[in-house]
């Protein structure tokens, strides 16, 4: 099982490139796609999901050319976009019941089996008779994730699910989208590197389009081993450590702003040791092209 993404672009026609030459290869469980807001994330997500054509390019999962034949792969497809509206005045299991009509699952006992499954899977069996427009963000989330995983999709996407959450909702997510990638192709596209982190066995990071870094978090982040130095700096030292180093990111910690800088040696005896993680190694892939992060 596995999703092929050969040469992929796409311009929009006011001029935006949105995608240029993507290729990337996803196997079975969570992938991955890192990137800020602009970078592309959405439209290669509707791209897969058939939503939009490319340019150029060729997208083939299990043997189904996306763009030849979109159809099949809507059949064994579940999405859940950025965006996610429901119709408020309707129940998640009414909704669920007609959603499935539409997938196909034709006999009324099968569907009812089905969506009453899903709604145990979501844990929002209890209030699988409330009102859409009652839900909280994160019970909304998981409805659309019920939606998604109609008819027992091969490949699921999944496009900034946990953007807005709280932390409660956002683990609860998590637990979710964990047991969902055990059998299936999982694609999570987002802008929270704790998401990835948490979740996914391989990543991408993507920029303006363009597929930056590819590889295994835990071996992302150590590339970084031993070169990584931070130091408490005040705001008017800001711009001068800027000017003098290789600053990929600064951030407060107890109202002091500290900065992470990179380097091979410590830069001076001021500086101290960081232990990289997956946000630092993102940071560092994004400073190595400046208009990423002025973007």
């Amino acid at each position: 099982m596995e999703l092929v993404i050969e040469n992929l672009s796409k311009t929009y026609s006011n001029g935006v490139r949105a995608l240029h030459h993507v290729s990337l290869r996803i196997g079975k469980g969570m992938f991955g796609l890192l990137g800020q807001n602009g970078a592309g994330k959405s439209t290669l997500m509707r791209t897969i999901a058939t939503l939009q054509d490319a340019d150029q390019g060729q997208i083939v999962f299990n043997g189904i050319d996306a763009f030849q034949k979109p159809q099949e792969l809507r059949k064994v497809l579940g999405y859940l976009p950025q965006d996610f509206g429901v119709y408020p005045n309707v129940s998640a299991e009414e909704l669920l019941l007609h959603v499935a009509d539409m997938k196909g699952i034709v006999h009324a006992n099968e569907r009812k089996e089905h969506v009453d499954a899903l709604l145990q899977k979501v844990n929002l069996w209890d209030v699988r008779k409330k009102r859409l427009d009652g839900y909280s963000g994160g019970m909304k989330q998981r409805f659309g994730i019920a939606q998604a995983l109609l008819g027992s999709p091969q490949l699921i996407i999944v496009d900034e699910p946990t953007a807005g959450l709280d932390p409660a909702e956002r683990n609860r997510f998590y637990n979710l989208l964990s047991e969902i990638g055990e059998n299936t192709v999982v694609i999570l596209s987002t802008h929270i590197v704790e998401d990835v982190s948490t979740l996914c066995s391989e990543m991408a990071i993507i920029g303006h389009g363009e597929v930056l870094l590819t590889g295994k978090p835990d071996l992302i982040e150590e590339s970084l081993d031993g070169q990584l130095w931070e130091i408490q700096v005040s705001k008017e030292e800001l711009s001068h450590y800027y000017e003098e180093y290789k600053v990929i990111s600064s951030r407060f910690h107890l109202g002091k702003m500290l900065i992470t800088v990179v380097a091979d040696d410590i830069p001076d005896g001021n500086f101290w040791k960081k232990i990289p993680t997956l946000e630092d190694a993102y940071f560092n892939q994004l400073s190595k092209n400046k208009k990423l992060l002025s973007a």
